[in-house]
């Protein structure tokens, strides 16, 4: 083979490197040359790019065969580790660096060998949460539904047994995004002095067929194991779209898998309590919230007044502050949110560091700073609330958004 060819060849690659019928062509001339290891890089960018093309794949299959030749048989001593041998010609053998082809196309190409740790139980960042719920500022009626539907199952095992109540369950929490869905079920598990287990999407979707279910039922073998535990799905519209809605089968099939994990059929519930994020309730699959998987809704708004002043405290509790109205500035910021009110004191800080830089000498943050940038800042929910009025408005035949309507209604009349 000539090597000008390659030559001229990995040149136009590296013009075209999209071009991927020049790329698996570079690499059939790289495998027929004994050139595996370079031939490997160019199989991968394209099964990168099209998990299913089967020439890539054939050829990625060549690429990682050792080299043809006579091979010792057990016993006689031979080398059998790896190590370069002599080649057909006598001279030694270019030695492929597994270790180093593994860690570089990784994520394209599956390990070679499984060990006992990839085998046991994968461990998603199981945590053990401090905060409680005294931590969590205002949502009162937020409190009331979790101690109904959670804590106080969990606490008075005697009136469980009596009334026959399950020790699982799932809960939707729905509201802005910043307003501490989140940090609210941390506090759930801080509470149960139970184990959390965190979901996104991230953690879920796979390019490798089936991969992405199995890596649901991992998750959820791993809160079963750790159980009692709070296992979160955040952004449970994401990974729980609504089906008909869906142009991939793959999702669909996602979606599918998420059901059963939720009716435990593969493997008791008991003990794992999900709760479940979203800004979109309304994208969330109907099938997701039928009795017995996600069946309760509970709305988290924007903090209260007395919350939006601790929420200020908090953040400017480790910064230099002088004079600040802590009622003053949650009177200035109806409907911030949580996130929303964390920008704000960044904001302040910046004020006050900005004069001190100009005028050379370093005051604290004072009141006129926040307010100013309560001022500039304005609040991200409006936007979420200008769409959940036409769900209320529209959308609300079986009364699932009567909470969110009559919060609408107060809004208004304020």
């Amino acid at each position: 083979m000539s090597d000008a060819l390659i030559d001229s060849l990995t040149a136009a690659v590296r013009a075209r490197p999209d071009d991927l019928p020049l790329r698996l062509h570079l690499a059939e001339l790289l495998v027929a040359a004994g050139r595996g290891a370079e031939a490997i890089e160019h199989a991968a960018q394209v099964l990168s790019r099209e998990p299913g093309n089967e020439t890539a794949r054939t050829l990625m299959t060549s690429a990682l065969a050792p080299p043809a030749g006579p091979r010792s048989e057990p016993g006689t001593g031979a080398d059998t580790r790896g190590e370069a041998g002599p080649g057909a010609d006598g001279s030694a053998a270019p030695r492929v660096d597994w270790a180093a082809m593994e860690q570089q196309f990784g994520d394209v190409v599956p390990p070679r060998f499984a060990t006992a740790e990839d085998a046991a139980d994968r461990t998603f960042d199981v945590e053990r949460s401090t905060v409680t719920l005294a931590d969590v500022g205002g949502m009162a009626e937020v409190k009331k539904r979790l101690e109904v539907s959670f804590l106080g199952p969990l606490r008075n095992p005697k009136l469980r047994s009596l009334f026959g109540k399950s020790l699982r369950g799932g809960l939707l929490l729905y509201g802005p995004p910043g307003c501490g869905k989140t940090f609210l079920a941390r506090a759930v598990a801080g509470e149960m002095g139970a184990a959390f287990l965190s979901l996104s999407i991230t953690d879920v979707l796979n390019m490798w067929v089936g991969s992405s279910e199995r890596n649901l039922h991992d998750l959820f073998e791993s809160a079963r194991g750790h159980a009692p535990c709070v296992l979160f799905l955040d952004e449970i519209d994401a990974l729980g779209h609504k089906r008909s809605q869906l142009h991939s089968s793959a999702m669909r099939t996602v979606v599918n898998q998420l059901l059963t994990e939720l009716d435990g059929v593969q493997g008791g519930n008991e003990g794992v309590f999900v709760l479940a994020a979203t800004n979109a309730p309304w994208d969330v699959d109907a099938a997701l919230r039928r009795p017995g998987r996600l069946d309760r809704t509970v709305l988290v708004l924007p903090p209260d007044r007395p919350a939006r002043a601790a929420i200020v405290e908090y953040h400017l509790r480790d910064r230099p502050v002088a004079g600040v109205d802590l009622d003053a500035v949650a009177a200035a910021t109806e409907n911030f949110s949580g996130a929303d009110l964390a920008h704000l004191c960044e904001t302040a800080a910046e004020y006050a560091m900005r004069d001190s830089i100009a005028t050379g000498e370093i005051r604290m943050i004072n009141q006129a700073d926040v307010l100013a940038a309560a001022r500039e800042v304005r609040p991200s929910t409006d936007a979420w609330f200008t769409t959940a009025r036409n769900v209320a408005m529209f959308a609300n035949q079986n009364g699932e958004y009567d909470d969110l309507a009559a919060y609408l209604k107060k809004r208004k009349s304020r």
